[in-house]
């Protein structure tokens, strides 16, 4: 589908509006339901046209990105008239209705290879997480460069693990809660996509540069996409 190209991996850490410049004031009333993701999309205008995979609810974003992935039965079923409306290809690696099949791909979670990134165009490699599933997505897509957006795998300064609340979680009390935050379960498979990333060619580029994932080169959107043109 995208042999040879670019794939940008838009996850929910805090760091996707701030690399994109997204004024506070507007991250604050969409944090608080005030207004709806697709305010967004304007600030991403540098990617529009480019080969997009939304994690969860970023497909909510705009309808120019091109793949929604998730992976949890959960969020099908709360954002399943959402989804439906939504133009794109939606992917998921978790048990759906029957009935939802014809318009869903649904990959299977590999046993084999459970971290990394799956070889298998029917699988992906979990590794714990949707964000790091929809690598082998990319990968299976043709994907030479994948570029992360959004992976922070931390809390931001003000204590937000996303860049919205519409998982209903809130603001998390630190350190009370910290044992429930699932950032190091989730960091487990990045070692393995590294490894398994070199072993196939595929670049990997963290464009949350103050990221919890330490195992690829970081940049931020302005090197990116600004600073050789």
């Amino acid at each position: 589908m995208w042999e040879g190209g670019d794939v940008w991996i838009l996850g929910g850490g805090p760091s996707l509006t701030e690399q994109f410049l997204i004024p506070k004031e507007i991250v604050n009333k969409v944090v608080k339901k005030e207004l709806p993701p697709s305010v967004y999309s304007d600030y991403l205008k540098p990617i529009h046209n480019c080969h997009v995979i939304g994690i969860n609810v970023t497909f909510l974003i705009g309808d120019w990105i091109d793949v929604v992935f998730f992976g949890d039965s959960p969020f099908f079923l709360r954002y399943r008239q959402a989804l439906l409306k939504f133009p794109g290809l939606k992917v998921c690696c978790c048990s759906i209705p029957d009935k939802d099949r014809a318009w869903v791909k649904v990959l299977g979670r590999e046993r084999n290879r459970p971290r990394g990134i799956s070889e298998s165009p029917y699988n992906v490699s979990w590794n714990g997480n949707s964000g790091a599933a929809a690598i082998s997505m990319a990968v299976h897509a043709g994907a030479k460069r994948i570029i992360l957006v959004g992976f922070d795998m931390k809390l931001s300064e003000d204590k937000r693990q996303h860049w919205h609340d519409l998982y209903g979680k809130g603001v998390y009390d630190i350190p009370k809660k910290m044992m429930k935050l699932p950032f190091q379960r989730h960091l487990k498979g990045f070692e393995f996509i590294a490894k398994d990333a070199k072993r196939l060619g595929v670049e990997i580029i963290n464009a949350s540069p103050d990221s919890a994932i330490t195992q690829f080169p970081k940049m931020s959107i302005k090197e990116l996409l600004f600073d050789n043109s």
